[in-house]
């Protein structure tokens, strides 16, 4: 994977893919460049090779010079690749789940990413830094990285559903999505509902739930009609909103004190149970996204451009990827059982 992504050039004198491999493991440990150029100087040596000049201003150029798509193509196949090699035991029912969740990351205070990312409106100027949002698709079983956007954490068409509406070519027909109350809505559904995907979301707290309504499955579990909103999200064409079917059917169902929404129907298939076990497992994205933030030290990133911080993004969950891929190997995660 990695030598048939990366082109074969050389960036400052340094092979392209010694320069991505140098990034990424340096993201895996401390952040210093020159403990990057050490690494490489210290296996050369051990290799018999020569070993080249250890300053860091030329691997620091070299690594400006990195194309952006090189980095993302590798994360994403890389992730992918470890979603679908995923053992069919951690599967749930022998289906794909990913899970969907945003948080903020923080960075330098320059002026450039100041102006992409502006810093909060209550912080003076001067006093706050900018601020990211992320939203990430990450597999269940193994806690893979699969897509990722980010954008302003403030203004229009930055907040987390806007960005994940980005992200859905990630989710193909026959997967299953678990996500919070946030993507709870009739749009949200339907859009995902139409390409084949099954979803489990906690209901939304400004939508009502009435048992009473519907067709009764069991106590506290139904099957209903959503009608499609009157009013058109600002987001949406005239033409995307009246491609929308008029209603969608979607099961509610009350469990351990919380109604969860689904488009998994049949409760013949499906038992209400095991929607309760499976929506427990959304707690791993954020488990993962705290992980990857505090371990791999993702919390503030350290680029004072915002074409680096694109770029440092993507090295981030590359670096992920490995981790994952060397713990798979020896430990299992904890993830959910097979069916019996």
């Amino acid at each position: 994977m990695f030598v048939t992504t990366h082109p074969t050039y050389q960036l400052r004198g340094q092979p392209c893919a010694i320069v991505m491999a140098n990034t990424t493991t340096s993201n895996i440990g401390a952040r210093f460049t020159g403990r990057a150029v050490d690494g490489w100087a210290a296996q050369r040596s051990a290799e018999g090779l020569s070993v080249q000049s250890i300053r860091t201003g030329g691997y620091c150029r070299a690594r400006q010079r990195l194309p952006a798509q090189t980095i993302t193509t590798l994360a994403r196949e890389s992730g992918q690749l470890l979603c679908n090699q995923a053992r069919q035991g951690w599967r749930w029912r022998g289906r794909i789940v990913k899970l969907a969740d945003g948080t903020g990351i923080s960075m330098p205070d320059t002026p450039a990413n100041q102006a992409l990312y502006p810093q909060l409106r209550t912080q003076a100027k001067g006093v706050g830094f900018p601020l990211a949002r992320l939203v990430a698709v990450i597999c269940l079983s193994t806690g893979a990285v699969l897509d990722a956007a980010i954008g302003s954490h403030r203004g229009k068409g930055y907040c987390e559903l806007d960005l994940f509406r980005g992200l859905q070519q990630t989710l193909r027909t026959g997967k299953v999505l678990l996500a919070d109350a946030l993507y709870c809505s009739y749009f949200m559904i339907a859009t995902l509902q139409s390409a084949g995907v099954d979803v489990l979301f906690e209901q939304h707290g400004s939508r009502i739930t009435d048992f009473r309504r519907g067709k009764t499955l069991a106590k506290r579990d139904h099957i209903v009609r959503w009608q499609k909103p009157n009013v058109r999200p600002e987001w949406m064409t005239r033409e995307q909103y009246c491609a929308f079917p008029k209603e969608i059917t979607v099961r509610e169902v009350k469990v351990t004190g919380r109604v969860l929404v689904t488009t998994m129907t049949s409760h013949r298939e499906v038992h209400r149970g095991e929607l309760a076990q499976l929506y427990k497992m959304r707690w791993n994205v954020e488990l993962d996204l705290r992980n990857i933030k505090t371990t791999l030290g993702m919390e503030v990133f350290s680029c004072r451009s915002p074409q680096m911080v694109q770029k440092e993004l993507w090295v981030y969950w590359q670096a992920c990827q490995y981790t994952h891929n060397q713990n798979d190997a020896v430990i299992p995660r904890t993830r959910p059982d097979p069916p019996v």
